[in-house]
């Protein structure tokens, strides 16, 4: 098999993944703690998957060393970027399409099973480009889907589904550090609570808007006082909604500390603890400069490769972002990434198209509940369902900055491709 790996973004370069989960050696961080400056420490990878499949990890175009080459358009325009043509969601799936589809007749690998495997916002392009490929003759064999975002219209502000899909999140976290009224022996039954809450009496509360009664009110918040470790009060303040950002600030706020965005593990000190929000994102620079500078030190050093050009681990796309897509069966583009209709496109049409959805349960940036809502609307026969499979991990966003997650995930991604390109 090959396996097609990139990150999201939209912007990132793919040395997350590439120095961080499967490929033949990775760097070290002191998870979840900030790792210490240089020198750092690159190791052979006991969890790499180059035993189950071939890797080619890709940098979007405007990452990495990728570049759009300049049209006449740009030729005439000394101050024109070539990179820009390819910033929009299905400009981006265009330009995967075509990597893969010259990747695999340039080293003969059209016969090869072939797997795609996207974290962040890398999954709407894996959705995307699954049935790209197949639109253009190319079967793929499996898709992962590492912390999801399928649905962007889902997390526009005000919305309630938002606060109903993070709830389990914020559940699970506080489970981590500490902070339930009666904190459960095992996190995933007590989950299995929060998800029922979610989806009921706390859907219908915030639905009632204005109409919810002040006993409604006053159960609903000791319930997710109960569920969330935010206290009472608070809850009722925020109107019994409470976004990300807040929650990271409030959790801790008795201990002077914030916590990850992308992995809630991580702790953070403000200048201002009273403040609203975050200052900064405690899992982000914990990690950045390991993984910036190891990367550059490998290539040099292990690869034998240099240029005179630095490598970009992101580029300043998602400011100029197109966001619209065309969604399947559409006469126009949607003005968001709505990519859960191409990935059910591309199982109906493949139905033996394995995807497997992972997650960790202390991410903030993509909610593991969230993903569970999307991949149930797949709108697949149930004879088709069980091609879908999920795993969840004791992590964040990046799953596998936590190292016994990631021989877990490499433990389930074996049984994956085994199932997905048996031999």
């Amino acid at each position: 098999p090959v396996t097609f790996l990139y990150n999201g973004g939209p912007g990132s370069s793919s040395i997350w993944l590439h120095m961080g989960s499967f490929a033949p050696v990775r760097i070290e961080t002191a998870s979840p703690e900030a790792t210490p400056p240089p020198p750092y420490r690159l190791v052979p990878n006991a969890d790499s998957l180059l035993d189950k499949t071939d890797l080619v990890f890709v940098d979007a175009i405007g990452t990495g060393y990728s570049h759009g080459i300049p049209d006449e358009k740009d030729k005439k325009d000394k101050d024109a970027n070539p990179d820009k043509r390819f910033w929009g969601t299905d400009q981006d799936i265009d330009a995967f399409g075509r990597f893969v589809q010259r990747y695999i007749t340039k080293y003969d690998r059209w016969n090869s099973p072939k797997f795609l495997f996207g974290e962040s916002y890398g999954t709407p392009r894996s959705a995307g480009l699954v049935k790209w490929l197949a639109d253009n003759g190319i079967a793929c064999n499996g898709v992962v889907l590492l912390s999801s975002i399928l649905n962007y219209a889902e997390h526009l502000p005000g919305l309630d589904i938002n606060y109903v899909n993070y709830l389990p999140s914020y559940a699970a976290i506080a489970w981590y550090h500490d902070k339930l009224p009666n904190k459960p022996a095992t996190l995933e039954p007590f989950l299995t609570q929060v998800r029922d809450f979610a989806r009921g009496d706390y859907q219908v509360a915030l639905s009632k808007g204005a109409a919810l009664s002040d006993a409604e009110r006053d159960a609903v918040a000791e319930k997710l006082h109960m569920y969330t470790g935010l206290g009472v009060q608070y809850l009722k303040d925020a109107n019994l909604r409470v976004n990300p950002s807040r929650f990271r600030k409030e959790l801790l706020r008795g201990e002077h500390l914030t916590m990850g965005r992308y992995d809630a593990r991580f702790e953070g000190v403000d200048s201002d603890a009273a403040g609203e929000n975050p200052e900064t994102d405690p899992s982000d620079t914990a990690i950045s400069g390991a993984f910036t500078a190891a990367f550059n030190d490998y290539l040099v050093r292990e690869l034998h490769y240099s240029s005179d050009v630095p490598y970009k681990v992101s580029a300043g796309a998602i400011r100029v972002w197109d966001w619209k897509h065309k969604v399947p069966g559409s006469m126009r583009p949607v003005p968001l990434p709505i990519m859960v209709d191409d990935l059910g496109y591309a199982m109906r049409e493949n139905p033996h198209l394995k995807v497997l959805s992972a997650n960790g349960w202390f991410d903030l940036a993509t909610p593991f509940f969230a993903t569970e809502y999307d991949l149930a609307h797949l709108g697949l026969d149930a004879k088709l369902r069980n091609n879908v499979s999920f795993t969840y991990y004791p992590s964040g966003h990046m799953v596998y900055l936590n190292v016994d997650a990631l021989k877990q995930f490499k433990s389930d991604l074996a049984k994956f491709y085994d199932s997905a390109a048996p031999r």
